[in-house]
């Protein structure tokens, strides 16, 4: 089981107590430090406190079971309102939604593409851009995040 699985099998309780869904566990290298990042999410939004009371109940048990080895940063943040959709139920929980398409190689000079997403089945993607619709094949997208409009 990777890391982050594991770490999201006894922090999701936790973050469920606190009255908010976990979006994402994180685990990364920038630079030479790593970082252990739960993010969350909640009807209404996420605030500081949210994510400090997370934080000092899910510490005690990060220290009890001890899934990394190695020195790493802990961090619980807001999932934000320009989140990075992953899972198939991310993508049926925002379907209709604004959101930009990051491409790994750039298709007609744009490497972003901003659309409403139309379609998601086994990683790809359908957008609604302008007055076309295109679907982008898995290997193609970098990744796919919602898009706030103001």
């Amino acid at each position: 089981m990777k890391i982050t699985e594991y770490v999201a099998s006894f922090a999701e309780p936790i973050v469920k107590e606190h009255g908010c869904e976990l979006w994402d566990v994180e685990y990364v290298r920038e630079g030479s430090e790593y970082y252990l990042r739960l993010y969350l999410d909640k009807e209404g939004g996420v605030d500081i406190n949210d994510c400090e009371a997370i934080s000092r109940a899910v510490d005690p048990v990060l220290d009890e079971k001890d899934p990394i080895e190695g020195s790493y940063h802990f961090e619980v943040c807001s999932a934000g309102l320009e989140r990075q959709l992953k899972r198939p139920s991310d993508f049926a929980r925002f379907m209709g939604s604004a959101v930009t398409v990051k491409l790994y190689r750039p298709r007609n000079g744009l490497k972003e593409i901003p659309g409403v997403l139309r379609g998601y089945e086994d990683g790809k993607v359908t957008v609604e851009a302008g007055k076309e619709t295109i679907t982008f094949p898995k290997s193609e997208v970098a990744l796919v995040r919602l898009r706030v409009e103001f």
